[in-house]
């Protein structure tokens, strides 16, 4: 009797392999001018979308607003720092369950994918990007308090995160996914917040 033959495992990123594929058409498109000086200027922009000075920018905001007793923009200070937290939380919990060397440091085409693991080396978790998880996260928290700012909070994300792209610190795909992290981050905190503000009235 003979044995019937097994099928062929998928891998688990063969949904996604156009939008992988896409990723390494762009790292290879910017890679040849990583080092030139306004690729380093471009990385040194980036930098605001980084935890400490979202931080600063958050509680900068939330001590303004409590010099000039302005409840609005304490609110505002007080939900970007929370929506920051969160953000945060979620990225490293990701990153700590998927390795993905940076485009900087992805030697062969066949690294550049997403995989399960646990490494925790910077250069090793490029998936997803903390930058722009952050940077959105605050962005949706200041544009709750102030609609009005919206298209520049979120402009001002974007362009955070997008930077991180020419510079091979992260693929599209990982700045995609960090924009979603810090959306949903600010959601969450929003639902609670409301819940909060529900109960006091």
């Amino acid at each position: 009797m003979s044995t019937p033959s097994r099928l062929p495992c998928p891998s688990p990123n063969e949904p996604f392999k156009a939008l992988f594929a896409f990723d390494g058409r762009v790292r290879e498109l910017f890679a040849p001018y990583r080092s030139t000086a306004g690729m380093k200027a471009l990385d040194w922009c980036g930098k605001i979308g980084d935890q400490p000075q979202l931080r600063i920018l958050s509680a900068g905001l939330f001590l303004l607003g409590a010099a000039r007793s302005d409840g609005q923009m304490i609110r505002a200070g007080a939900r970007m720092l929370l929506a920051h937290e969160l953000a945060t939380f979620i990225k490293n919990r990701v990153k700590d369950a998927i390795d993905r060397p940076r485009p900087r440091s992805a030697a062969h085409r066949d690294e550049q994918e997403p995989r399960p693991g646990n490494k925790s080396g910077k250069e090793e978790t490029s998936f997803p990007s903390g930058h722009s998880a952050g940077s959105m996260a605050v962005a949706c928290a200041f544009a709750a308090e102030y609609p009005h700012h919206r298209i520049a909070a979120l402009a001002a994300s974007g362009a955070a995160g997008a930077a991180r792209v020419p510079t091979c610190a992260h693929y599209p795909s990982d700045v995609a996914a960090g924009w979603a992290i810090g959306a949903v981050a600010d959601v969450l905190i929003g639902l609670v917040w409301r819940a909060v503000a529900d109960r006091r009235g």
